[in-house]
C-alpha cells in the first residue's frame, strides 16, 4: 500500500469565477437602509475563490452597523449561485474605513451626491 495524498474537492469543481463575475453576483445585494447595492457603495474591498470557498472582505458605513449580519447571508446566497462556489467566507474589516469616496457614481447620482 502506497501513501497517497488526499484528493481535494477542488480537483473536481469547474475553474473557479473570476472577481467580475463575483462582483456582478455582489451588485444584487442592496443595502436596505440605502436602497443601492453595496458594490455601488464601495463596501466590497475584495472577492475571490480558492479551492471552491468563496472569499469576500468588505466593510459597513460605520462600525456600528446593524444590518452587517443581514448583508453577510445576502452575500451567501447570492453567491451559492455562482458555478463553482460551495462555501463562501465573508470577512467585515473597518480598515481601511468606509467614506462616500468609495462610492461608484452611480450610487452618488442615486443618494443625490453627484453634482
Amino acid at each position: 500500500m502506497t501513501d497517497a495524498a488526499p484528493i481535494g474537492l477542488a480537483r473536481f469543481l469547474p475553474a473557479p469565477p473570476d472577481e467580475a463575475e463575483l462582483m456582478a453576483h455582489l451588485a444584487n445585494v442592496i443595502d436596505p437602509e440605502l436602497g443601492v447595492g453595496i458594490v455601488d457603495l464601495g463596501l466590497v474591498y475584495e472577492a475571490y475563490v480558492v479551492d471552491g470557498v468563496a472569499h469576500v472582505r468588505m466593510t459597513t458605513t460605520t462600525p456600528a452597523c446593524p444590518i452587517g449580519a443581514f448583508l453577510e447571508d445576502q452575500i451567501r446566497r447570492e453567491l451559492y449561485r455562482v458555478n463553482g462556489v460551495v462555501d463562501v467566507r465573508v470577512e467585515l474589516t473597518f480598515d481601511p474605513p468606509w467614506s462616500p469616496m468609495l462610492m461608484s457614481d452611480r450610487a452618488k447620482a442615486l443618494l443625490g451626491w453627484a453634482q
